[in-house]
């Protein structure tokens, strides 16, 4: 059995790029808490508050339970802060989030149009290829230097 990514923003092509990427190799979920059609809630969409909201964390955590979701990969920059403070609640139930360690000293660039990799750890998720150094995870592209990951977020 694949493990299942949790990609929020699910709505947005980005999002949808990011399930396309990671098909592949992962089961893919998506969450949202911008309308979306009933119909969707079938094929493994889920509404979700916004990551403004007070209780966000906490249903992150309920939804991944609920459905055994073992990942989940933010793409809305009013997530991160709510999902890197519930981190080690998260973690001690075996769900990674896909965050740079940290955020403070993060680059970060909304729709990005070049190549991007998913990673965790720094090392691609699908090829295994370490790109950068082990603080980096989440969505990135590689500044250009080369050296430096750049948080891509929708």
């Amino acid at each position: 059995m694949m493990d299942t990514i949790l990609i929020t923003y699910g709505t947005q092509p980005f999002a949808q790029r990011m399930g396309r990427l990671l098909s592949s190799r992962y089961e893919i979920a998506y969450a949202s808490s911008e309308p979306f059609p009933d119909i969707l809630l079938k094929q493994h969409y889920h509404r979700i508050p916004t990551g403004a909201n007070p209780i966000f964390a906490h249903e992150m955590l309920k939804l991944c339970l609920d459905n055994g979701y073992q990942t989940i990969l933010p793409l809305g920059k009013m997530e991160l802060q709510p999902l890197n403070e519930a981190g080690i609640l998260l973690d001690e139930y075996g769900i990674t989030v896909l965050i740079p360690r940290n955020l403070a000293d993060c680059f970060m660039l909304e729709n990005p149009s070049g190549v991007v990799h998913v990673m965790k750890a720094g090392k691609d998720m699908l090829t295994d290829e370490q790109l950068c150094d082990g603080y980096f995870s989440g969505v990135g592209m590689l500044s250009d230097s080369g050296e430096e990951p750049i948080l891509c977020l929708v």
